[in-house]
């Protein structure tokens, strides 16, 4: 246990997804968990395919600014010496993502609209086909030629390009396109368990080959079948390692706001549309949604030290390799 927290108080913990359910987008308390677990940063949803693009400006807006109000506790990164910071000052280092590019309103210059209001990394397509690409409950669409634009200006700005929740052709055709890494925020492996959010092997080597990462993620559905949510977690680390190493590979929890209600397969406001973008076949109805907490960073790092990860190993699991992305790609907001 000394060996674990010495590794955990040492190095950067980045968790590069939080599946946060914006119904009060103005509080962000519960960021709290995120600190009190050892987590230095954590990128934030604002936004995804099922929800108004208007949703994601108004839910950035808040956030920043209740990010402001709570300086003492949280950073709003602009870029990677902001996270840094945080790290050294005790504080919580937060961006943000979007799922899905309806958010854009079929508007390329969007991009650098969202990155100049926080946003660092956003997929494709949530779920389903949208203007952009192909959602990995759907057919399997490629890139569109706005798809394709949205790649190049996510480029040339330094917005990471994001590959959950997108379908297998969309996402290997992401990967041939971009000039910089590409990640998948928060993706299990299909190899080790069959759902069509997973990504599989192909996808995992060619990620790893164009110098990308990919986030393990914890929402049960995705991890397999049984309890131990955390030995699944640490399994999915394992096989990911296994197949392209240890610098590959991070952590996108995708955690919910505890005190928000979660917009999730079993909400009922969505109506049909729910079952579009979460279908049955993927997410039966007898099925209970459960996602791992924050809290859950000392037993990762526990259960990675008894798996025998070298203390380097686990450091870049950690964050240091999605660090390690995000100061080549990241690029300070230009006029």
């Amino acid at each position: 246990m000394d060996r674990a927290d010495d590794i955990l108080n040492a190095n950067l913990v980045w968790d590069s997804h939080a599946g946060f359910a914006f119904q009060q987008p103005g509080d962000l308390a519960e960021l709290s968990r995120w600190r009190q677990s050892g987590i230095d940063f954590v990128s934030v949803n604002i936004g995804y395919d099922l929800e108004p693009w208007t949703k994601a400006i108004e839910a950035a807006s808040q956030y920043r600014h209740w990010i402001r109000q709570n300086h003492q506790h949280f950073i709003q990164v602009e870029t990677i010496d902001d996270v840094l910071a945080a790290k050294s000052s005790g504080r919580l280092a937060v961006s943000f993502d979007l799922e899905g590019m309806d958010a854009l309103n079929g508007d390329v210059g969007m991009v650098d609209v969202f990155y100049r209001l926080g946003v660092r990394q956003m997929l494709f397509a949530y779920n389903r086909n949208n203007l952009a690409g192909g959602g990995c409950h759907d057919s399997d669409g490629g890139l569109t030629p706005f798809g394709r634009d949205v790649v190049r200006e996510m480029n040339r700005v330094g917005m990471l390009v994001d590959c959950s929740h997108c379908s297998h052709r969309t996402s290997m055709e992401v990967m041939e396109l971009s000039h910089s890494p590409v990640i998948f925020s928060h993706s299990n492996a299909r190899g080790l368990h069959d759902h069509e959010r997973n990504i599989r092997d192909d996808q995992i080597e060619a990620c790893a080959a164009q110098g990308g990462v990919i986030g393990v993620t914890g929402v049960n559905l995705f991890l397999g079948n049984g309890t131990d949510l955390t030995g699944q977690f640490l399994a999915h680390i394992d096989y990911l390692c296994a197949k392209v190493g240890p610098q590959h590979v991070g952590l996108g929890l995708d955690s919910i706001l505890m005190g928000q209600k979660d917009d999730g397969p079993e909400n009922e406001s969505l109506g049909d549309r729910a079952k579009l973008y979460w279908p049955p076949s993927q997410y039966p109805d007898d099925s209970k949604l459960e996602f791992i907490k924050p809290e859950v960073i000392p037993d990762l790092v526990s259960g990675m030290v008894e798996r025998g990860y070298a203390d380097t190993e686990i450091a870049a699991i950690l964050g240091g390799n999605f660090a390690r992305l995000a100061g080549l790609v990241w690029k300070p907001v230009s006029l």
